[in-house]
């Protein structure tokens, strides 16, 4: 089957691409990207997409799907018709599943579903710690052989400063990524949100931003002691954006992450208990959400990842104290990243780097291109269409975001994945 997109504004970092161009896919890829136009000789299904920005499939480094184990949260199918219906084509597998995705059987288990249920491309991340107890080293080798992509034992920090050290010796021995879970127990100490003011007067343990910083900053000494490439995920301070980007500065291995909504919404969406709002680190303070704007703008900030953590309502909607941690990000993340387009933060090339080339680069993958002879993974995205965020016809069985009811702009027309043109208009 073929597929041709027409009149639609092509844009790919990966080949400095951004103007006009046709796409012609052919058995899943690429067969010929053409500024001068491509006539339909072969009965291929046509896509008009005039007045649309044609991209390649969006990358999420940092994905949660939950399965094998938590299944009523989250399955592999749904999170993959979740983030194709976002215009990602490509998620990276976070490993706090049950078991936990620490060797290289679970790691063979989810490549499989994911290849015979996906919808998407699903690429595992193995955890840094067996069982992410922090206490000895998983898998690695077996790991990355098996087709992990990254090792991290997010949702847990590895707290003990030499098993993270012996983590990026034997990852820099494999050419691999560690993704560091920056929070520092002891300092965060339970907290449930940002520690201030608003944590006070609603009677709510906080987390301060130090209980971050302290850890990205150890994480960042331990990756130029032993020269292995590092990457922090979900950056939510000001302080963790001024401490990687001196880290930079020195020529450390180190990338870095943030979220949609560290740069979208402040600790403020947390009043009245709501639990939709409630992530781990925390939403931060304003001065914080323009630090994060910064460090996208200036390049501190490599990405932008979901870190998408479904969860049942049942479980979100227990007392604050008690829901867990958690955000379902992946079909709002292109159109809250499309606010820093038009608020002059980046530009559209800019966005569309940080959510494919970039995450390519660091993850040593060949995805986030429109080159021709490549896999045709395509998102084409309608810079007018508006849409009212309804968190109850979310196609993720994680309903649980605190964007509902907001009117976002810039919507994913269609997707293109292994050959097949899905419409979501």
């Amino acid at each position: 089957m073929s597929i041709l997109i027409v009149n639609g504004h092509v844009i790919d970092p990966s080949q400095g691409l951004d103007g006009r161009a046709d796409i012609l896919v052919e058995n899943g890829t690429v067969k010929k990207l053409s500024a001068n136009g491509i006539k339909n000789t072969k009965g291929a299904e046509v896509l008009d997409a005039k007045g649309m920005y044609v991209l390649p499939g969006l990358i999420d480094m940092h994905t949660h799907l939950r399965e094998p184990g938590f299944e009523h949260k989250e399955t592999i199918r749904t999170g993959t018709l979740a983030a194709l219906k976002g215009g990602f084509t490509t998620v990276c597998a976070m490993p706090n599943t049950n078991p936990v995705n620490d060797n290289a059987g679970i790691t063979e288990y989810i490549l499989k579903k994911a290849d015979t249920g996906g919808a998407a491309r699903v690429l595992p991340i193995g955890a840094v710690t067996k069982g992410q107890k922090g206490e000895e080293l998983a898998e690695l080798y077996m790991m990355r052989k098996a087709g992990c992509v990254a090792f991290s034992d997010d949702g847990k920090p590895v707290s003990n400063a030499l098993i993270m050290r012996r983590a990026l010796e034997y990852a820099k021995g494999l050419d691999a990524l560690i993704i560091s879970h920056a929070e520092n127990l002891q300092l965060s100490g339970g907290g449930v949100m940002n520690s201030g003011f608003l944590a006070l007067t609603m009677g709510l343990k906080g987390s301060p931003a130090v209980a971050e910083e302290v850890m990205v900053y150890r994480d960042i000494a331990l990756a130029e002691l032993t020269g292995a490439r590092l990457h922090i995920a979900h950056v939510s301070t000001a302080g963790s954006v001024r401490i990687i980007r001196q880290a930079k500065e020195r020529g450390v291995r180190v990338t870095a992450e943030t979220c949609p909504h560290y740069f979208s919404i402040t600790e403020a969406a947390v009043a009245g208990y709501n639990t939709s709002a409630k992530v781990n680190p925390p939403l931060r303070s304003g001065k914080d959400v323009a630090a994060i704007k910064e460090g996208l703008r200036d390049g501190t900030i490599d990405v932008i990842a979901t870190d998408h953590a479904p969860h049942s309502p049942e479980e979100k909607t227990r007392e604050f104290d008690s829901a867990p941690f958690g955000i379902s990000g992946l079909e709002t993340a292109l159109s809250l990243g499309f606010r820093l387009v038009e608020e002059g933060v980046l530009d559209l090339p800019g966005l569309v780097k940080k959510l494919t080339s970039n995450p390519a680069g660091i993850l040593g993958i060949e995805r986030g291109t429109l080159r021709e002879g490549a896999e045709a993974e395509i998102c084409v995205l309608n810079p007018e269409k508006e849409f009212a965020v309804n968190a109850a016809e979310l196609i993720s069985r994680g309903k649980n975001t605190p964007f509902d009811g907001w009117r976002l702009k810039g919507a994913v027309e269609a997707t293109v994945f292994r050959g097949r043109l899905s419409r979501w208009a």
